[in-house]
């Protein structure tokens, strides 16, 4: 069994590196991760370091992606700001993820009422505009890079749940479950060991789309003021600092922007790679 499950996820691997535009996005998040784990390392500079001097630079030899307004160095912000949108885009998807597989799990192997009941609760979800559904509950509470996460969280289960119930419903009538059952195997036993590791396929990629929709989700919070609050360097509110001098400092908008652009074009790419990797009967047209 073992020798089985390497050499599946072996083949999966195999696929995902032939994949060019998933292993491009692949390496891009995995720069992130070290860019913004190394900061302290990479760059000379604070991001609150104020310098009166050096207000609204150019790019240049000494800043590579110029000043802000209060002198502090762009790129030195946004390598630190990548750890405020990697830190929502996964604790984010982490609640929904395990929100999402707890329903899905229950709804799809249960049955009857409980599957009326969750999936009711879905459908009204979902009547709801997430977004608007975020912002309302944000605007209650004291803006903090916690209540982002735990919103976000809490409000985009819903997909997950019906990917994992959709598995469920298919795996729960193959012969290895009806053996288990006959076997005497309890139904915890069948869900936790039978049931989740053949259902985790979808949950990992619908995760790794999900990050990207996170840091998105994030960064128009901090954008309309009420996400991550200065001086916490975010993408968002880098964004919003540099509208008002868009006409003659582009950069200060310029550079966030296209930092949010490719991470999350990153995730979307990794997220489709291992969707086709895992499953490669899947033909595009």
């Amino acid at each position: 069994m073992n020798s089985l499950s390497n050499h599946y996820i072996y083949d999966i691997a195999k696929r995902f590196i032939s994949n060019r535009f998933a292993l491009a996005g692949g390496v891009i998040v995995t720069l992130l991760f070290v860019l913004s784990f190394m900061a302290p390392y990479i760059t000379p500079y604070s991001p609150d370091d104020l310098d009166a001097y050096h207000v609204l630079l150019p790019p240049s030899n000494g800043h590579w992606l110029g000043t802000d307004e209060l002198g502090r160095d762009v790129l030195t912000r946004i390598i630190y700001g990548a750890r405020v949108s990697l830190k929502v885009g996964f604790v984010a998807v982490g609640i929904a993820t395990f929100i999402g597989t707890t329903a899905g799990l229950v709804a799809g192997y249960f049955g009857r009422w409980v599957d009326q009941f969750l999936m009711r609760t879905v459908d009204i979800m979902l009547c709801f505009p997430t977004f608007f559904l975020i912002l309302a509950v944000i605007a209650m509470l004291e803006p903090s890079i916690w209540y982002i996460m735990i919103v976000i969280g809490l409000t985009g289960w819903m997909g997950v749940a019906r990917l994992v119930r959709a598995e469920v419903l298919s795996l729960r009538e193959r012969d290895f479950i009806l053996a288990a059952r006959a076997l005497g195997a309890s139904d915890t036993r069948i869900i936790f060991r039978h049931i989740l590791p053949n259902a985790l396929s979808p949950v990992l990629v619908a995760a790794t789309l999900g990050v990207a929709g996170a840091i998105l989700t994030e960064s128009a919070l901090s954008f309309l003021g009420i996400g991550v609050q200065p001086p916490v360097p975010s993408w968002g509110n880098m964004l919003t600092a540099g509208k008002d001098y868009l006409e003659f400092a582009w950069w200060l908008s310029l550079f966030p922007g296209l930092a949010i652009l490719v991470t999350v074009i990153a995730y979307n790419l990794v997220g489709e790679g291992l969707r086709d990797a895992i499953d490669p009967r899947i033909t595009r047209s």
